[in-house]
């Protein structure tokens, strides 16, 4: 019996994760709501339709964003035996032959674990607990790189002071904890470094229609290619390949100039040498 109640108290109090509809309407939006299964489970009620080959490595791409993607052989029974625990979901490729995907949240242990797509996707005390896991340096021994990956999606600021004004009724910290901040106080000595960081409110991104980053079955980034070269731009521009900004420019016009006046090329060098 008592075990049974701890089976329901451990499912009352298991996170609410949200699900798809269709594994084709996941982006790299909604990826941070969602868990491995929930997107194992969706992938294979779609993987049957008759246009999900198609999407198949564009959907892995997004699930790279917050998900550790493993491609391995499950007829190789060591190498599938990794992936029965852990945590890991599997999803099937549609092409038999590439073999089977394991799937699993990327964990966010470390400061070092954060980057500009999962920033965004942090509580404020998870910040903050990650910070104070960084050795109890304070901020300025965060990495620049890092405070800057931080500062994209919170505000942050700091004050030293002594330990015996740090609450001092109508100070710093009480003014900003009344502004919505959370604070990680950090001893220093006689001192006390306070950290305060909120949530910046979302922005509108500006719409930019880049080239699709796409990997290899390894995870690694596939290089772009050069792209257009300039005769592209040119023609872009309503140039042939052969056009530049001068060849496009009409020789004839000073020429036209003078037929209008009655006098022709000949006259002009008539004058001019008569001038010399």
């Amino acid at each position: 019996m008592k075990e049974e109640t701890k089976v329901e108290k451990k499912k009352a109090t298991k996170k609410n994760v949200k699900t798809l509809e269709s594994i084709l309407d996941l982006n790299a939006n909604n990826i941070w709501d969602l868990d491995e299964f929930a997107i194992a489970d969706a992938w294979e009620k779609d993987r049957e339709g008759e246009d999900f080959s198609i999407s198949e490595q564009k959907l892995l791409n997004t699930i790279r964003l917050a998900f550790e993607v493993v491609h391995y052989n499950p007829e190789d029974e060591r190498e599938a035996k990794k992936y029965e625990n852990g945590g890991w979901a599997k999803v099937t490729h549609c092409d038999p032959t590439k073999g089977c995907v394991a799937i699993r949240r990327k964990a966010i242990e470390r400061i070092t674990d954060l980057s500009y797509e999962n920033i965004r996707h942090i509580s404020t005390a998870m910040l903050l607990e990650l910070i104070d896991r960084n050795f109890g340096g304070g901020w300025d021994s965060i990495a620049l790189a890092i405070r800057d990956i931080i500062e994209t999606g919170f505000e942050i600021s700091t004050t030293q002071l002594p330990a015996s004004r740090i609450h001092a009724p109508g100070g710093t910290v009480e003014k900003k904890k009344a502004q919505g901040f959370d604070v990680l106080e950090i001893p220093k000595g006689t001192w006390i470094e306070a950290i305060f960081a909120k949530k910046k409110d979302p922005v509108e991104k500006i719409h930019m229609d880049l080239p699709e980053r796409e990997y290899d079955e390894d995870g690694n980034l596939i290089p772009l290619s050069d792209g257009q070269d300039m005769g592209e731009e040119n023609e872009e521009d309503g140039l042939e390949n052969d056009d530049t900004y001068f060849s496009s420019l009409t020789p004839e016009a000073d020429v036209k100039d003078l037929e209008e006046e009655g006098l022709s090329i000949e006259d002009v060098n008539e004058s001019e040498d008569e001038e010399e």
